[in-house]
């Protein structure tokens, strides 16, 4: 007998073995191949094992959860001020928060690795520094004395790239030159897609360039066609490239297409930035036509509108939506059904001009670049409370780092697996539909006619009028009608043939003509 505990826990366990299943299971029942169907059974047995693998390694291995502001009676939640947030949290949390005030080098833009630990920065007057998260150390600080435009780190915390005046150059953590990328022109954006090893970038002349940082090939170069822009942004969820243009598009690209996959047409002037969420089905876009958009990429359709301004956007792992600008920061959530409600706002200094909002992986953070330096906030609920060490690690050692990166070397995906829909890979391509049928196609067609057509069961008539003659005679008109239509097929398919024009020859070669019959 289970006990009444024993059966509550195991009701909870299918509940959160739900979320980590693959969809609905295969319907096995109409599948004829035994082979396949065995093979398709194992299949699903094995992804219900990994979802309940998964539902007890959250259960009881990971046990953290996210918490949230919480108001009491009339009280507002972006009323809540930093100050009062500083003060409840724990030391740990204490030392988040700062301020670091650097008025000769800025505006600054800001990035941090996929595990949160490291943060690269730089100011647009060519200052770059590299920080420890975790500890509050400054690993390496330099001047490369040229206009800085944009920095994002590559495969790991060990090399990182920044968008120079004439061209992008690639520094390692010491902060030594690696590389010179000549080929991308002066850059304006860029961004790094972890799975294909593919650096991205939009230069002034609105080329978009792939380039592989693994072999250093140039993998693509497009030239999009509408103006010069400085609005990029990768999908994590199918890693195509999201470009917003001054004519209110958003142009969605990946390296085998010299064409975009996806033109939408979503404001009324230019746009200043676009987000993709996590599971990357929903994307935010903001333009100055004062208009806050969320769309749902699945079928290119707008969710919601919002009459707010907003020169930069970016989600968080737990779908918070950041929103700044001039000096303002606003975060907002999700209120249920994909529809945003303010969640906390936070004034910078008056006169301090907003860069980059950046949250921090796994961590209830806000980096925040502007004019005078660079910032971080606490938002409650930002982050996710549990890191996957297989996906992300931040206490990673050096052998781990080393493994880790010939693992991802190993796999790293083909460009050719970018696309809109990622699931289809790995299924089977469906019948192309022919226009013109076999021949062997239309015979079978014709033979299962014919057959339809000498099964036919005639009605019993009065004495005289259903001798054996007539039914055979019908049966033959009904095979002939049958026959007919694909008859009439073979001769319209037939070739003309040109009848050769008769040119009398000479003498000496009439011998060796043809004579008519």
């Amino acid at each position: 007998m289970i006990s009444a505990t024993q059966q509550k826990i195991a009701d909870e366990l299918d509940v959160r073995a739900r979320k980590y299943l693959r969809g609905d299971g295969a319907n096995l029942e109409t599948l004829r191949d035994k082979k396949l169907k065995g093979q398709l059974a194992n299949r699903e047995k094995l992804y219900g094992q990994s979802a309940k693998a998964a539902a007890k390694a959250e259960k009881w291995l990971l046990p953290s959860e996210e918490g949230y502001l919480e108001p009491e009676g009339l009280e507002k939640t972006w009323m809540i001020k930093q100050e009062s947030i500083v003060r409840e949290v724990d030391i740990s949390s204490f030392r988040k928060p700062f301020d670091m005030i650097l008025p000769d080098l800025g505006p600054y833009k800001l990035e941090y690795t996929p595990s949160g630990r490291y943060m690269v920065m730089g100011g647009r007057k060519g200052h770059l520094a590299m920080i420890d998260m975790l500890n509050m150390n400054l690993i390496k600080e330099f001047q490369v004395r040229e206009t800085v435009r944009d920095v994002v780190f590559l495969q790991n915390e060990q090399f990182f790239a920044v968008a120079q005046k004439k061209y992008p150059y690639i520094y390692n953590w010491r902060g030594t030159e690696i590389h010179c990328l000549k080929e991308h022109g002066a850059a304006l954006k860029l961004q790094f897609l972890d799975k294909h090893f593919l650096l991205a970038s939009v230069n002034k002349s609105a080329q978009l360039h792939y380039q592989d940082v693994s072999t250093g090939v140039i993998v693509a170069n497009y030239r999009t066609g509408l103006g010069r822009t400085d609005v990029m942004q990768v999908n994590p969820y199918n890693a195509v490239i999201g470009l917003g243009h001054s004519a209110g598009k958003v142009t969605m690209w990946k390296p085998t297409s010299a064409k975009p996959l996806v033109t939408m047409l979503c404001h009324f002037g230019p746009v200043t930035d676009i987000a993709f969420h996590k599971g990357g089905h929903l994307m935010a876009t903001t333009g100055m036509d004062h208009k806050i958009k969320l769309w749902d990429i699945r079928k290119f359709g707008l969710l919601h509108s919002y009459t707010a301004h907003a020169q930069m956007l970016d989600f968080s792992q737990k779908g918070m939506l950041a929103l700044g600008n001039k000096s303002h920061v606003h975060i907002w959530r999700d209120s249920g059904n994909q529809d945003y409600k303010q969640y906390m706002s936070h004034e910078m200094v008056k006169g301090y001009q907003l860069a980059k909002v950046c949250f921090r992986p796994y961590e209830d953070v806000l980096g925040i670049g502007h004019s005078m330096g660079l910032s971080s906030i606490i938002v409650p609920g930002a982050g996710e409370p549990n890191f996957d060490s297989w996906v992300a690690n931040p206490y990673e050692t050096k052998k781990q780092r080393r493994e880790k990166e010939v693992h991802a070397l190993i796999d790293k995906l083909q460009p050719e697996t970018i696309m809109l829909e990622p699931t289809k890979i790995g299924t089977l391509k469906p019948r192309r539909t022919k226009a013109n049928p076999t021949k062997k196609e239309i015979q079978e067609e014709m033979e299962t006619a014919i057959d339809a057509a000498k099964n036919i069961t005639f009605k019993k008539k009065t004495k005289g009028r259903n001798k054996p003659s007539k039914r055979t005679k019908k049966k033959e008109e009904g095979v002939f009608k049958a026959k007919r239509p694909f008859l009439e097929q073979k001769t319209e398919e037939r070739p003309f043939k040109r009848q050769k024009e008769e040119v009398e020859l000479p003498k000496a070669l009439q011998r060796f003509s043809r004579k008519k019959a």
